[in-house]
């Protein structure tokens, strides 16, 4: 049900009067004084880099992926996950599509940064990696899953078949990753699901109690759910806006259309508030999936809830998990602002990537690394997190 023309006229007012309902830049506590790890003691170093399928920039220029590189060949045991929106706009087209050179660019581009370093990289797919959203994307998903195979070396994109999961790997001898499709859960059109189909759970429930049984099983193992979609966020997605939005709802369009729309303006910013959008968090949709998530990680809650979606670097206290940390800015510039939750131990709106190096005592600490323009990645902040 659409909100009546008198709320959102008000909200409209209330929230340009109130500076656009928030806080932009960086937010949060300052930077925790965390000890390093000791690299001897590290089992796996694992990064955690989100919506890194932007244009490919020059080949081994694209600051975030230098930082990356670099960063992933220093440590013991590296392993990336990439968080979803591998490839931009809209995912792997057809092999006879235009685009399709430039959607293999991108993605090579990601896949270059695991042949440098020599991490172990895994892929998990977002949104627009689903053809944007479109009924197209089930076809899309399993053609950047067969891209990504045909490289070699051992990548591989999870959940596999446009399946929802979840789909586990340990790595070293104390990290379990449990890999989420959660862009299944809100797509509309073909995807597989129901007696049909070859996914080992193809129901909503039927994912549910799989992702149970992991958890029960991990054992002593840290366990870091990887998805594309937060639990939590003080962005875009989680209904944050600042009044840059209401003003300039073009920018939406195109970073560069400073065209200002006062009040009308205000309807886009509003009707995504109010949940029009199933990619938001106060979407209905988002709403349901994120409660049966919840539920599913009660009994036994993971570390780590590890998501892209917003294009920022947040450190969220959790709920049903330990943390959710949103990493989402994997390509350079490709940044959105940022609002503190109550929850929030961090947040930033600058490009960059997490590190959590998990050391084989079991303990693990956090590192926000924030990238500048000449690809040089500093600690921003860090995190002890158990």
């Amino acid at each position: 049900m659409k909100p009546p023309t008198w709320r959102l006229a008000a909200l409209a007012a209330l929230c340009i009067g109130l500076q656009g309902c928030g806080h932009a830049g960086a937010v949060g506590a300052a930077p925790a004084a965390a000890p390093p790890a000791p690299p001897a003691e590290i089992d796996v170093t694992l990064f955690l880099i989100g919506d890194a399928g932007g244009p490919a920039a020059p080949p081994d220029s694209e600051p975030v992926f230098m930082a990356l590189r670099a960063a992933a060949a220093a440590v013991p045991h590296p392993v990336i996950v990439f968080l979803g929106d591998n490839v931009y706009p809209s995912g792997m087209p057809d092999s006879t599509t235009p685009s399709r050179a430039a959607a293999e660019r991108a993605l090579a581009q990601e896949l270059r940064v695991l042949q440098a370093s020599g991490a172990r990289g895994f892929f998990v797919p977002g949104n627009h990696d689903w053809d944007s959203m479109r009924p197209g994307g089930w076809d899309a998903i399993r053609r950047q899953e067969r891209f990504i195979a045909a490289a070699g070396g051992g990548p591989v994109l999870l959940p596999a078949g446009g399946c929802p999961g979840p789909t586990v790997v340990d790595v070293g001898q104390v990290v379990r990753l449990l890999a989420l499709d959660t862009q299944w859960w809100l797509q509309e059109g073909p995807k597989p699901e129901g007696p049909t189909s070859s996914c080992p759970a193809a129901s909503e429930a039927a994912v549910l109690d799989s992702v149970r049984a992991k958890l029960r099983t991990a054992g002593t193992r840290a366990v870091v759910v990887v998805a594309h979609h937060p639990l939590a966020s003080g962005g875009a997605h989680g209904g944050h806006f600042g009044w840059q939005d209401h003003v300039f709802p073009l920018r939406h369009i195109r970073s560069w259309l400073w065209i200002p729309l006062p009040l009308i303006g205000s309807a886009y910013p509003i009707a995504r508030m109010e949940g029009i959008s199933s990619q938001d968090i106060p979407s209905r949709a988002y709403g349901r999936m994120r409660v049966a998530l919840d539920s599913a990680f009660a009994a036994a809650p993971p570390l780590i809830y590890a998501a892209g979606h917003d294009h920022t670097l947040q450190v969220i206290a959790g709920t049903s998990t330990r943390y959710v940390l949103v990493s989402g800015s994997g390509t350079f510039g490709h940044v959105d602002r940022v609002t503190s939750l109550d929850s929030t131990r961090f947040a930033r709106s600058a490009s960059g990537f997490m590190r959590v190096e998990f050391l084989r005592d079991g303990r693990a600490r956090l590192g926000v690394m924030i990238v500048d323009r000449a690809g040089n990645a500093a600690e921003a902040f860090g995190l002890w997190l158990n």
